[in-house]
């Protein structure tokens, strides 16, 4: 007879951004056990893993082999020398434009590969204008496809404006889940992304 699956959770995992504060109270007060995250910043959100490695009880040794290229990464490039910030436009949302401000993960990674998060003195997603945009002046835009999905069909009305960005040809169109993913992929993401600010 095959084993039976049991239906009824040890650990429910949310996080912040994607579930409602009514739905974990919801499931703690049913007496399930909730790890909840809040993947705020790069270094945070490393010590968001560990945590939720040691409460899954995984082994040592295969959570080191995920974390330990992260921190590596992650460690490289905050400790590297590096010379002015790229001053960068990231719009998540069109119609109106979005970006994110300086109390969101996505602004951290920036700062950590070596950019200027323009919308940085904003917070949560600040609405952008066109002429805010140029403005700023950005030296590089990234527009990803999530969670709007920035496509090559927006790339001339970004083009069209007067930015350096726009200017050197550095709008790039780019995997969101650079950007906002955590977990495995980090040290893959913080290093292209890194990659993409040099020049």
């Amino acid at each position: 007879m095959g084993r039976v699956l049991s239906l009824e959770p040890d650990l429910v995992v949310a996080v912040r951004e994607e579930n409602t504060r009514e739905d974990v109270e919801g499931l703690m007060e049913a007496g399930v056990e909730v790890f909840v995250g809040v993947p705020g910043t790069v270094a945070g959100t490393i010590e968001m893993l560990k945590e939720l490695a040691g409460r899954v009880g995984a082994p040592e040794e295969r959570s080191g082999a995920v974390l330990g290229p992260i921190e590596r990464v992650h460690g490289g490039l905050r400790g590297k020398a590096r010379g002015r910030a790229r001053r960068l436009f990231v719009p998540i949302w069109k119609s109106p434009y979005m970006s994110v401000g300086s109390d969101t993960y996505v602004h951290d990674v920036l700062q950590t590969c070596g950019g200027e998060n323009v919308c940085g003195g904003e917070t949560r997603y600040p609405t952008v204008t066109l002429e805010e945009i140029e403005a700023a002046e950005p030296e590089v835009v990234l527009l990803p496809d999530e969670p709007y999905p920035f496509s090559a069909e927006d790339l001339p009305g970004i083009q069209a404006l007067d930015i350096p960005a726009a200017r050197e040809d550095r709008v790039h169109l780019v995997d969101g889940k650079l950007l906002t993913w955590y977990g495995p992929r980090m040290a893959s993401s913080l290093a292209q992304l890194a990659a993409l600010l040099r020049f």
